[in-house]
């Protein structure tokens, strides 16, 4: 799937096509099913602290990102222009945010990070996070 459809809709139907976002402004909510095909159902809050949604006459774009962390796809993309734009062609793995929750100091694979070794006497992290930020201050 690259491409979905859009209904307008004043009410969300209960069964879900793929390949189509559904629109309701009254309910300030766009749900689809998961773009992955795994036929989960992903809802779209519409507000200024959620998804926001433009719609140029024939497409839509909602953003921010889309990621289905919660559910085993762990899918994550972006809806541009009606298009669906996959967040890692990158080559990074599909359980990259999992990895960097884990580990969120490890910037070894981020382009233009390095890592800050050391750590405060009691084995915080925190300590190298803010020698970091103090050093990017500076500069």
């Amino acid at each position: 799937m690259s491409r979905f459809k859009h209904q307008f809709l004043n009410q969300l139907p209960s069964k879900l096509e793929p390949n189509t976002l559904y629109v309701s402004m009254e309910y300030g909510t766009v749900i689809h099913l998961c773009a992955c095909g795994c036929g989960r159902k992903v809802v779209t809050p519409l507000s200024p602290t959620d998804w926001k949604l433009t719609f140029d006459g024939s497409a839509l774009t909602l953003s921010p990102s889309i990621g289905n962390w919660q559910y085993p796809c762990r899918s994550h993309y972006w809806i541009r222009g009606s298009r669906i734009e996959w967040a890692f062609d990158s080559g990074r793995p599909a359980n990259a945010r999992k990895q960097l929750l884990d580990d969120p100091w490890d910037l070894s694979d981020c382009p233009g990070e390095r890592r800050v070794e050391g750590t405060s006497q009691n084995g915080d992290q925190d300590a190298s996070f803010w020698r970091r930020l103090q050093k990017r201050w500076r500069q």
